[in-house]
């Protein structure tokens, strides 16, 4: 029995496999076509096969119950599965995936897990090492090299599957032993894959079908585990398997993420190159793949404004064919090409043609399912959203802006549609939490921020690809985006991401998530002695309570919160001051929020206590001198200090004997805010300019940096009416002034500038 039964060892994402293939299969002309892959897959082959399917697609399945577990399959059109499935139903016959069943597969994967650590990467350790040495013994730099060489560039009948099935047989009994002792859970869990396989074949023939009518393809590895020889899988064995509750599904896939670059062991690096590669066998054009290959990366270098010309791609070609013919080869492996591509275009460096190489070799082709097939539950939900809050429309891969009006629409009838705008927000914010990347909220401008909402939408398969990635949160996009924020909870210790999921969860209309991100909040604001955390805080759940009852959720409970946030955060102003100037921009942030937070809440928050805290920071001279600043300038804008306390500070803070850059800096603070009302005071720019005129050399330098620095934020406008304000003040005219200091700079003042950037602070 085992020696009538046809068995093809394939490489998964292999052209030439998938050509010797067909090949095969019309030579054998079978009657079945059992292929490896999940046996409860078998019902979704015929939606595989469907002419309007266009891969990359993958066949994805996933426990519906913690913790979670995927496998993946992934089809090209080049893939070996997807050729045979393709020619199967094209022919009529029965075909079928042999493969343990999903919901034992997933839950030996995770009892497997429990028991290893890094058992994967070992398992594999022992074949890579031996591809190295294949690869060294060939005089190639890779293994891929290698096997382009050797096996994808190998079109004579009959060699390729002979070859392959005796490598990947003599490479598994050399490691065999090893990978028995060192992983015996994954070896085991292979042996047990095969003995499923085995049985399935054999039931098949236990139905009548004789087995030279049977072509068997799996993996070249498993071609010695297939031997009829060995027993199958019994009933009781099955029985006793493990099992979880799990869903299947197709979607979408695309090369970047086929890219082995992207994790996925059985991936290729180049799949882009490996379909024109497939595209040339079809034509039995193979010869040509150099030549279109190298024509595709000077068209990407001529697009990317890099003069990329016919003669290069000449030359280019000519390279290439005698490299591989160093090599002994007769078609140049994409290697090859690689070097090619470096000395011909990017005159031996890689960096001016790396991208153009990544974008030939991996491509960006993004599969496409047809509506209907195969839908998970997430997409189910999604188009049902999509048509509830008449957004269908959107699903185009042209950009479309929408304008959302969160107030109640009272000029219609319905509940539906009097919030529809409403809940479209809602459904719209979920998306963001799950990285669904089908909307992009613009900034609208502060006056309307609180009812208006601006998206730009653009439906991509990218899209598809995240919304069924989405269906192993929750079954519904709402659950989904419960589960991501519950996640994110669950080991929060930052005090600003639970207040940013408080946020979150109101945007999505999440009430449990809500109560129970209060509750990590509260228990994090205990231990809290973070300034700027602790304003970032208050200000995320300010913002929520602007909102008032528009978004119909209860924010009630957030205002204790808020206040608590708010003094504790006020509290901490002056041990945060006492910083370097580093640091002090990072506090300059929290300031300027709870300043933003007084004015917004003022009936809520203690605004006496926060500005308490600032008259103490302003007035101190042991803490951070910019940050000072920053303070008197907010008193000045309450009018919490007046004419005679601004003369005296200016004086004492930039008197002759305060060091250049502290007397800098605080001006620095000082003029970060509410520049208009500063520029009225003309006391303050004539203590500046005798502060500045009293400095010798050194301290001037010292001075001009942070000074530079504080004026380099100023506008055009304030700029030129400094320059009036000191013409006054120098007697030498406000317009002459303004034309002299606002021209063009002459080249020794420039260089001057420039020896700023090296000057020696001796800190």
């Amino acid at each position: 029995m085992s020696s009538k039964l046809n068995i093809f060892g394939v490489r998964h994402l292999s052209p030439g496999a998938s050509y010797h293939l067909i090949k095969y299969l019309k030579e054998k002309k079978p009657k079945y076509i059992l292929i490896e892959g999940p046996s409860d897959a078998t019902e979704m082959i015929k939606y595989i096969a469907k002419k309007e399917v266009k891969p990359p697609i993958a066949l994805l399945a996933y426990t519906t119950e913690l913790p979670i577990e995927t496998v993946l399959y992934p089809f090209a059109s080049y893939s070996p599965e997807y050729q045979a499935i393709c020619w199967a139903i094209k022919n009529k016959l029965d075909v079928r995936f042999i493969d343990l069943p999903t919901n034992v597969m997933l839950s030996l994967r995770q009892e497997r897990n429990r028991e290893r650590n890094e058992a994967g990467e070992v398992f594999y350790a022992f074949h890579n090492g031996l591809y190295d040495k294949i690869a060294y013994c060939s005089k190639e730099e890779d293994y891929e090299s290698y096997w382009e060489r050797s096996f994808e560039h190998n079109l004579n009948p009959d060699t390729f599957r002979n070859g392959l099935i005796y490598q990947s047989s003599e490479m598994r009994q050399m490691v065999i032993d090893k990978e028995y002792e060192a992983v015996p859970y994954d070896f085991s869990y292979n042996l047990i894959r095969e003995a499923y396989m085995r049985r399935e074949i054999t039931r098949i023939i236990s139905e009548g079908v004789k087995p030279e009518d049977i072509v068997v393809i799996v993996g070249a590895y498993h071609v010695l585990g297939i031997d009829m020889k060995l027993s199958p899988m019994s009933d009781e064995e099955l029985n006793r398997m493990p099992k979880v509750p799990v869903q299947l599904t197709l979607m979408p896939y695309s090369y970047l993420r086929l890219s082995s670059r992207t994790g996925y062991g059985a991936g290729n690096k180049a799949p882009y190159y490996f379909e024109l590669m497939w595209q040339a066998m079809g034509k039995e054009r193979l010869s040509d793949l150099p030549a279109v290959y190298l024509s595709k990366v000077a068209k990407a270098l001529r697009d990317q404004g890099h003069n990329a010309s016919s003669a290069s791609v000449i030359e280019a070609v000519r390279l290439a064919n005698a490299l591989t013919s160093m090599r002994g080869g007769a078609i140049p492996v994409l290697k090859d090409l690689h070097d090619a591509v470096i000395t011909c275009f990017g005159g031996g460096e890689l960096s001016s043609v790396a991208e153009a190489i990544n974008r030939i070799d991996i491509g960006t082709a993004i599969g496409y399912l047809p509506e209907g097939v195969s839908q998970t539950p997430v997409q189910e939900d999604m188009n049902q959203e999509l048509k509830r809050l008449k957004l269908t429309n959107y699903k185009s891969s042209v950009a479309q802006e929408l304008s959302l009006d969160l107030r109640e629409n009272l000029k219609v009838k319905s509940k539906e549609a009097a919030f529809i705008d409403l809940n479209r927000s809602i459904f719209l914010h979920r998306l963001r939490v799950l990285n669904i990347h089908f909307a992009e909220q613009i900034r609208v401008s502060q006056d309307s921020a609180t009812w208006a909402e601006k998206w730009t939408l653009r439906w991509t398969p990218e899209v598809e690809i995240e919304i069924v990635e989405a269906n192993l949160k929750g079954e519904t996009l709402e659950i989904a985006a419960a589960y991501q924020l519950r996640e994110q909870l669950a080991d929060c210790t930052d005090i600003t991401l639970a207040a940013q999921i408080i946020r979150l969860a109101c945007e999505c209309h999440l009430t449990n998530i809500f109560d129970n991100a209060l509750n990590t909040l509260q228990a994090l604001l205990v231990d809290s002695n973070d300034f700027k955390a602790t304003a970032n805080a208050a200000h995320e759940l300010s913002t929520l309570i602007q909102y008032g009852d528009l978004r119909q959720f209860n924010l009630e409970p957030l205002v204790p919160i808020l206040q608590q946030l708010f003094l504790r955060s006020a509290l901490l102003l002056a041990d945060a001051a006492s910083c370097d100037d580093k640091a002090a921009t990072i506090i300059t942030q929290g300031i300027n929020m709870m300043e933003l937070i007084s004015q917004q809440q003022y009936d809520v928050v203690d605004v006496d206590t926060w500005q308490k805290q600032l008259h103490q920071l302003a007035w101190r001279d042991d803490l951070n001198t910019k940050l000072s600043g920053v303070a008197f300038s907010i008193l000045l804008e309450h009018n919490l200090a007046s004419e005679e306390d601004c003369a005296k500070e200016v004086s004492r803070r930039l008197s002759p004997g305060v060091p250049a850059d502290l007397g800098a800096g605080w001006f620095e603070g000082l003029s970060g805010r509410n520049r208009y009302a500063l520029l009225s005071r003309v006391m303050l720019w004539q203590e500046l300019d005798k502060y500045v005129s009293q400095l010798d050399d050194d301290e001037f330098f010292r001075s001009v940096v942070f000074l530079r620095r504080a004026f380099g934020e100023f506008e055009p406008n304030q700029k030129n009416s400094i320059a009036e304000l000191l013409g006054d003040i120098w007697g030498t005219g406000a317009e002459n002034t303004a034309e002299i200091l606002q021209s063009e700079l002459t080249e020794v003042e420039t260089e001057k500038l420039d020896e700023l950037n090296d000057f020696d602070f001796d800190f």
